[in-house]
């Protein structure tokens, strides 16, 4: 690409259609987002736009409870991150606070009995539903249609990628299989324009831990993209039922660094709230993760060894919670000025 593109925006339906060159145009263009940053926005997907306006309307409901409705559901509660994540829990990237955001983990519904549970998979557990949200029923309806439907989306996503390494839609099949993915309803409270960015960002400079990154965003902006090439952070711009995709860490690695998983973060200098609903696909956990075809040259080695969903994601999760808690106990050691503070909606 010869100019610097944060997320071009991409019509994915040739897809699902029977017009051949428009499909193999779809693929190319994803290729090269590949091969540059690792980031586009879809549109002419099959979600349904009022689907998406719904479980938008789904997480500002949430977000709106007191803070010791949301607490009840504290992630804290498990060990398989599902329930709520406090303010200034994480902490993504090094030398800036912990991050100005509030979420609930979701996933798919797995009973106390499922293989999963029983032998501690990847984020596999039963959800925390709110207890007080307004229209209780209507909330867990909307918010699993709304997962079980993103779900095939990312599935869809995988299809094309497989089509850029030259192999079949249908290669990441045992990825796609008994996959585990996660959603999060995010939630970044207004903050003056003027704040002090390093110590407020909504979300540090980060790669994504898993294998694609579906993200619906509303109508407020502060998600940027680092275009490498030139250290520039450009915008990704909100477009009205798009999501913005990108690859993550897994992929990168299974695509022996051929394919990008590119450096983004939040700031919400808006002056509003600022809502969205991220998709993480992972995969099946006990996947073995290794070179892809078509990703290493002649002669060329892969520059990873196998290594499976679980222990990869596993891993990742470790490192940027472990972080946020490291800061905290410093500075209480410390006994600094203390970060701003910044409510939570209804707190």
């Amino acid at each position: 690409m010869s100019t610097p593109a944060a997320a071009p925006i991409l019509d994915f339906s040739p897809f699902y259609g029977e017009d051949s060159e428009a499909k193999s145009k779809l693929i190319d263009e994803v290729r090269k987002c590949c091969h540059y940053n690792g980031f586009f926005q879809i549109t002419g997907h099959h979600v349904p736009l009022d689907l998406q306006r719904r479980v938008m309307n789904c997480s500002r409901r949430f977000f709106d409870l007191p803070l010791e409705e949301k607490l009840k559901i504290d992630k804290n509660h498990n060990s398989f991150n599902r329930g709520y994540e406090l303010l200034r829990s994480q902490m993504l990237e090094v030398g800036t606070g912990p991050e100005l955001k509030e979420g609930l983990y979701i996933g798919e519904e797995i009973p106390t009995d499922h293989p999963y549970y029983l032998e501690n998979k990847l984020n596999s557990g039963p959800n925390q539903w709110p207890l007080t949200v307004p229209e209780k029923e209507e909330f867990q309806k909307t918010t699993m249609e709304y997962y079980h439907e993103v779900f095939e989306l990312a599935k869809d996503v995988l299809g094309v990628l497989a089509q850029t390494l030259g192999v079949e839609s249908t290669f990441f099949k045992p990825l796609t299989d008994g996959a585990v993915a996660t959603m999060r309803y995010l939630h970044y409270p207004a903050q003056p324009k003027d704040t002090d960015e390093k110590l407020n960002r909504g979300i540090g400079a980060h790669t994504d831990f898993g294998c694609i990154t579906l993200l619906l965003q509303d109508e407020v902006d502060g998600l940027q993209v680092l275009d490498a090439p030139t250290g520039q952070w450009l915008d990704v711009k909100p477009v009205p039922g798009a999501y913005v995709v990108n690859l993550g860490n897994l992929f990168m690695r299974m695509a022996n660094d051929k394919y990008k998983s590119n450096t983004h973060r939040v700031i919400n200098k808006s002056a509003r709230e600022r809502y969205s609903i991220p998709f993480f696909f992972s995969g099946n956990p006990d996947y073995i993760c290794e070179c892809l075809p078509n990703c290493r040259e002649e002669g060329e080695h892969a520059k990873y060894g196998p290594i499976t969903v679980q222990d990869m994601v596993t891993a990742s999760y470790k490192e940027s919670y472990g972080r946020a808690e490291k800061y905290k106990k410093d500075l209480e050691g410390k006994k600094p000025e203390p970060l701003p503070a910044v409510a939570a909606v209804g707190a």
